[in-house]
């Protein structure tokens, strides 16, 4: 496996390889062990969403993550084949109105466990910071 690298089919079992994929790149960048579950969570939750939401499990298409480095640590790039959507309509799911409803936890929380986030391709990407 490519430490830079990582194409997975739209399948819900390809989840699996990314906690291998984290390690190997907290092994080679020696990740502190406080801030790995953040990067393992986020990176989880954004290969989720672009499996079920934005490639729709379609196992012809595929879900990439792609490691930059940056003067300030890594980013974390994951990108569908789908159409993308728009971050701000995501409702806040802390607010007492969505307290019970399903959907947007996983993006409040790559919000709350990284440093930046940021989407590229109208939500296509998603560019997750972590400062190390």
């Amino acid at each position: 496996m490519n430490v830079k690298t990582l194409k997975l089919p739209s399948i819900p079992k390809s989840i699996v390889k990314v906690e291998t994929y984290v390690q190997q790149v907290a092994n080679r960048y020696k990740i502190q062990p406080d801030k790995f579950p953040n990067i393992l969570i986020s990176l989880t939750e954004a290969v989720n969403n672009a499996i079920i939401h934005g490639n729709n499990q379609d196992a012809s298409k595929f879900v990439n993550i792609r490691l930059k480095e940056t003067t300030t640590g890594l980013c974390f790039q994951i990108c569908d084949e789908g159409n993308g959507f728009n971050p701000s309509d995501i409702p806040d799911p802390t607010s007492p109105e969505n307290i019970e409803c399903c959907g947007g936890r996983g993006v409040f929380l790559m919000k709350e466990l990284s440093d930046h986030i940021d989407y590229d391709e109208n939500g296509r990407i998603v560019n997750i910071h972590f400062n190390l």
